[in-house]
């Protein structure tokens, strides 16, 4: 049985779409700001991850459950190749399609994100934020993320992000932040996965993203063999909420390579 996730559509116009995936522990309206300053004639669409935003949560607790989960989504809405781009969680997710589904994936855009697997010490972090989530029934544990996602420059020169966030967070589903924690702590390196991509791709880093730091966007640059990253001065890791110009800008360009 395929499961669907809930699809968002900004821009519908001919052609291979740019298919957005959103970062933790948010949903695809973390995208908007960016997908609105890309040019009208992409088509552009953004899906809620499983148990994030509009969509129910899955049975298997991976990410190749929820890469299965967009391709069975997409392919309902009659999209079988994409221009595919994921921040932080985003980016994992859409390795895990490249892996998984090589023919859909025209391009990838891998936006303040790694290919590498958690170290022990973030794994058993994540699994404990899931069981507290879990017992308190709330997100509480994860409300404080704004201060650590967004950039110092961002927090005092765009103050209203910080509050933004916070409510975007509080309206997620805590079995959906639960089963994101455990999904993201499960996945693998998928270096590998880089270094055989034949498609076109493109990097994107905030210059003070102290969660996925520019070392990680190197590495995966020089896997993919795509050229250096694009650095995004002084924007941390939510770069397409603290950068959407800059990264809307990037997008259309993999778009136009594409």
């Amino acid at each position: 049985m395929d499961h669907l996730l809930a699809l968002h559509t900004w821009t519908d116009a001919p052609g291979t779409p740019l298919v957005l995936l959103h970062g933790f522990p948010l949903d695809h309206r973390m995208w908007a700001d960016a997908a609105r300053r890309l040019p009208e004639d992409i088509a552009v669409h953004a899906l809620d991850l499983p148990g994030l935003g509009s969509s129910p949560t899955l049975p298997e607790v991976t990410l190749e459950a929820a890469a299965d989960a967009v391709v069975a989504t997409l392919a309902a809405a009659g999209v079988d190749r994409a221009v595919v781009a994921g921040l932080s969680m985003g980016g994992y997710a859409a390795l895990a399609l490249a892996e998984r589904h090589p023919d859909l994936v025209a391009g990838l855009a891998l936006v303040d994100t790694k290919s590498t697997a958690d170290g022990g010490a973030a794994r058993e972090k994540r699994i404990v934020t899931a069981d507290e989530v879990e017992r308190t029934g709330t997100v509480d544990a994860v409300l404080g993320m704004p201060g650590t996602i967004l950039g110092e420059r961002s927090r005092v020169e765009q103050p209203a992000l910080v509050p933004t966030l916070e409510a975007w967070i509080t309206e997620q589903a805590p079995e959906g932040v639960a089963w994101s924690q455990r999904a993201m702590a499960a996945r693998p390196d998928r270096t590998g996965v880089l270094e055989g991509y034949q498609g076109t791709s493109v990097v994107v880093v905030g210059s003070l993203d102290t969660v996925t730091p520019v070392s990680d966007a190197e590495h995966m640059a020089d896997a993919l063999r795509s050229g250096p990253p694009v650095v995004l001065d002084g924007v941390g890791h939510m770069s397409a909420v603290e950068a959407p110009a800059e990264v809307a800008a990037v997008l259309a360009d993999l778009m136009r390579r594409t």
